[in-house]
Order: C-alpha cells, then sequence, then structure tokens
C-alpha cells in the first residue's frame, strides 16, 4: 500500500503584481499555516520519506518551512513537473516515479490537486484551501499502478481547524 499526503502551498502574496507567478512569496498567514502543517504531520506520526514539490517559490517554501518546523528527516526535492494546474499532468507525473518512498508528499497548486484527489478516490469533489494536507492510501504497490478509483481518502486538514483552534503539538 502507498501513501500520498497532498501540500497545497501556502498563502502567497499578491501585493506585487509585478512578481512573476513562479516567485511569489508566502504571506505571514501562509508562513505561519506552512509550520503549523508541518508540526501536525509529525504529530500524527505520518512524516513522508520524501517530499517533492513545485518550482514555485510558494510551494517549496511552504514544503521547507513545513519540513523544518515538523523537523522531518524527509529530503526534499524539486520537480518542475509539478508546476502544472492540470490533474492529469500531476496524475502521470506521480506514475512516472520510480524508487520512491512508500509515504509521499506532494506540494503543488490548485485546481491540480483537488482534481487529482477527485480523480484517485473516485470522482468525490474534494476541497484544497491554502496550506490544506490529505492522505489518500493507495492500493498498488508501486507509483506507476497509480490509476484513478484506486486510492481511498484517509483525511483532510485545512490548516484553519489548527492555527484558529491555537492548537499545540508540544
Amino acid at each position: 500500500m502507498l501513501r500520498l499526503i497532498l501540500f497545497r502551498h501556502a498563502k502567497s502574496d499578491w501585493s506585487d503584481l509585478d512578481v512573476p507567478d513562479q516567485e511569489r512569496p508566502l504571506t505571514h498567514r501562509g508562513i505561519r499555516a506552512a509550520r503549523t502543517m508541518g508540526e501536525f504531520l509529525t504529530a500524527i506520526d505520518q512524516v513522508p520519506g520524501l517530499a517533492l514539490t513545485s518550482s514555485a517559490k510558494r510551494a517549496h517554501d511552504s514544503v521547507d518551512l513545513a519540513r523544518r518546523q515538523g523537523r522531518w528527516s524527509c529530503k526534499q526535492r524539486v520537480e518542475p513537473s509539478l508546476y502544472t494546474f492540470e490533474p492529469e499532468d500531476l496524475l502521470q507525473a506521480l506514475q512516472s516515479l520510480q524508487d520512491v518512498p512508500s509515504r509521499l508528499l506532494i506540494t503543488g497548486h490548485e485546481p491540480a490537486l483537488s482534481g487529482l484527489a477527485s480523480k484517485l478516490i473516485g470522482e468525490a469533489r474534494v476541497r484544497f484551501p491554502t496550506a490544506c494536507m490529505a492522505r489518500i492510501d493507495l492500493d498498488v504497490d508501486a507509483w506507476s499502478d497509480v490509476e484513478p478509483g484506486s486510492g481511498e481518502l484517509r483525511w483532510l486538514m485545512p490548516p484553519k481547524l489548527l492555527t484558529k483552534s491555537d492548537i499545540r503539538f508540544r
């Protein structure tokens, strides 16, 4: 069984419209949410074996903040193919992975993440606010075998449930 954790990048800063999309930074709220989600994964013992991220600054900053705050020991790798807004592109990228741990985190963008989740769990509607994470268990042994409908949504956690309640993990 494979476990896929999808992580939408945290809230990005749109205050300077001259900044190219790939270079947009996170807001202060986004930084806090990314850190909170990193602690959350550690607290529930769901740290990935590898964290793959889109090449967009807001995505790799989100996973880097989460990884450092949660004290994850996994490696983080930028995958340019994850900078997409199409779920089909994400599915192809997932299926092309080789020699990747059985618990994988992908940090990316909307609507690609909700579309991929929907495809994997059987066309259910899934909403991914910024910094949201979801875990999908896949009843396959290799990432190349992942197909639509092969997954089961185990949990979905929007950061507001944690940041608004001011939960402390340690």
